[in-house]
């Protein structure tokens, strides 16, 4: 079943009827995206929540120089969007494009404020979940800006311990902060001693 893997990621959080997982399932759509298929593109407007079923997505700024800062992965379990275009309705900084083959469940934003209307452990879930996005980006913030390289990548291997051996060093090097050269070099050294 295909909304099961959500309905599972809810249920860590709250207890659901069956009347509301249907209505739930009911306001979610599958879609199956390509190797580095765009689901968002800086410049248009996040107008839904993506859960990811299988396969990753990532979500990236692009500078002047055309360099990619990677903001966040999403494997399979993890939710993406541009939260601030979903929330004001202004065009996207952020791309969201699949690393490979990823199926994702996806919400639009008038279905996903409904449901927080018609079920208040929705809405509970969802405020759960913001409030431990918001502290992993605080956290990341702050190890940014005092954390050394090697630390920041030993964070990173701890946040996604299913991606570290899949994905291309340029990304990860984007997400830590360093380029792919000083990563190479770094993981080599270490490895060395």
């Amino acid at each position: 079943m295909q909304h099961q893997l959500l309905l599972d990621n809810i249920a860590n959080y709250v207890l659901l009827s069956a009347d509301e997982q249907q209505e739930i399932i009911s306001r979610f759509h599958y879609k199956k995206i390509k190797k580095k298929q765009f689901l968002l593109e800086a410049g248009d407007v996040s107008n839904r929540s993506i859960f990811v079923i299988s396969g990753c997505l990532r979500s990236y700024a692009v500078d002047k120089n055309g360099t990619e800062h990677v903001l966040q992965f999403a494997p399979a379990g993890w939710w993406i969007t541009d939260m601030r275009s979903y929330l004001t309705g202004e065009p996207a900084r952020l791309n969201i494009d699949a690393i490979d083959e990823t199926e994702v469940l996806y919400v639009t934003k008038n279905d996903f404020e409904e449901l927080n209307t018609r079920i208040p452990k929705f809405e509970h879930f969802n405020r759960v979940l913001a409030q431990k996005a918001l502290a992993t980006y605080q956290h990341r913030q702050v190890d940014n800006s005092v954390l050394a390289a090697m630390e920041r990548y030993a964070n990173f291997c701890e946040l996604y311990p299913s991606l570290i051996r899949s994905l291309p060093q340029k990304q990860v090097a984007s997400y830590i902060g360093v380029t792919p050269e000083f990563l190479s070099k770094m993981l080599n050294t270490t490895l060395v001693k």
